[in-house]
């Protein structure tokens, strides 16, 4: 078992114990994420390091209701979501957390201001009050003069900025972002990064960050080291 990490004076946003994920590959198991436990608390800025096949990624789709694990508990807002059948992943998703990926997937028949809202009409919220919301979005974002735009007709720093305001539309408890800056330039990706920390001091936002920047770690709360499914080391 790797280290157990506990959290500093804030309230557990995750707790995982003994947290497993099996894949079987040509008939052969593959252990992704083997015997982790850890407790994130609220508010924290966490970043993951590891190599590709680390384990990162896995444990990002476990923390998000996205895949389940094989053996273990994990509670994300004290919910065990091992308990939830796949409507209720849906909505506890949709409700509590906030994804960012390193491709964007920004629809692109959609403007800005569009793909901001979408996660709010589709959760059954008016249309005067989701674009409401988007537009104080983007103004957070600094792409007000975007709105209009379609994801072709802006920069690749623009079109994560505008991921991450959609993630922020249904007012998530948790950010989980898997190598947000992955797709952009050096300075670029600093600047998301200087974003994604700004929500996190400034909303209060907990924030869960696969990256292989080393500019993240310097605004991390902690740091956690994957190597074959297992936390090697914790800062």
């Amino acid at each position: 078992m790797g280290p157990s990490v506990v959290a500093r004076d804030m309230n557990n946003i995750v707790s995982a114990r003994d947290l497993s994920r099996t894949f079987f590959l040509g008939g052969e198991p593959v252990r992704a994420i083997d015997k982790v436990s850890l407790v994130i608390g609220q508010g924290e800025f966490l970043v993951l390091k590891g190599k590709s096949g680390s384990g990162k990624s896995t444990l990002l789709s476990l923390i998000a209701g996205l895949d389940r694990p094989t053996s273990g508990t994990l509670k994300v807002l004290d919910i065990d979501l091992q308990q939830l059948n796949p409507v209720q992943l849906a909505r506890f998703r949709q409700e509590h957390v906030g994804m960012v990926f390193q491709s964007f997937n920004l629809l692109p028949t959609l403007s800005v201001a569009e793909n901001i809202a979408l996660p709010a009409l589709l959760s059954g919220v008016e249309y005067h009050i989701a674009y409401d919301k988007a537009r104080q979005l983007l103004e957070l974002a600094q792409l007000k003069h975007r709105a209009h735009h379609h994801p072709s007709e802006i920069s690749g720093g623009e079109m994560q900025r505008t991921a991450i305001a959609r993630a922020l539309m249904n007012d998530p408890d948790l950010i989980i972002a898997d190598e947000p800056t992955g797709n952009l330039d050096s300075k670029t990706g600093g600047r998301i990064l200087q974003f994604i920390k700004d929500l996190n001091r400034n909303l209060r936002r907990t924030v869960i960050m696969a990256t292989h920047s080393a500019d993240a770690d310097a605004m991390a709360h902690r740091i956690f080291c994957l190597e074959d499914g297992h936390i090697t080391k914790s800062t």
